[in-house]
């Protein structure tokens, strides 16, 4: 009875403590600022790229005045690919990456089409009204 119950619990605990194992993005270190507000201006529901930061860019959406949303700019389907990146889409509220046809949700990075069932990685943020502080 004791082995019946053990191989039950193991069935049980085992598979859960595997995980989905994500394509790991390479490290790079951002710490930038911008001024959504003025020199660098965002508007709600808008969005601009950095090109300097982050491994293949970094996208900045702004959903409100006081929030946004941070994302590296790579696929994480495969980010090795060359070419990579996604863009946003023409309704502005998602994002395609065109090598590997996978689509992202821009309010929260989750992915609502195509292979990948990775979200975007997304970058720290802090605003004071004034600047926009991304880092990770």
């Amino acid at each position: 009875m004791r082995i019946l119950i053990l191989t039950i619990l193991l069935l049980l605990v085992v598979p859960g403590c595997r995980k989905d194992k994500q394509p790991l993005i390479p490290y790079v270190y951002v710490n930038i600022q911008l001024f959504p507000d003025s020199m660098d201006y965002i508007p709600e529901g808008g969005f601009k790229y950095i090109d300097y930061a982050g491994y293949r860019g970094i996208v900045i959406y702004r959903l409100l005045h006081e929030q946004f949303m941070v994302y590296e700019r790579c696929c994480p389907f495969d980010p090795e690919k060359t070419g990579a990146r996604v863009t946003v889409d023409v309704s502005k509220s998602t994002c395609s990456d065109s090598v590997c046809k996978s689509k992202f949700i821009l309010y929260d990075g989750s992915p609502y089409a195509g292979p990948s069932p990775y979200s975007l990685m997304t970058y720290r943020w802090s605003y004071d009204g004034e600047i926009l502080q991304i880092y990770n």
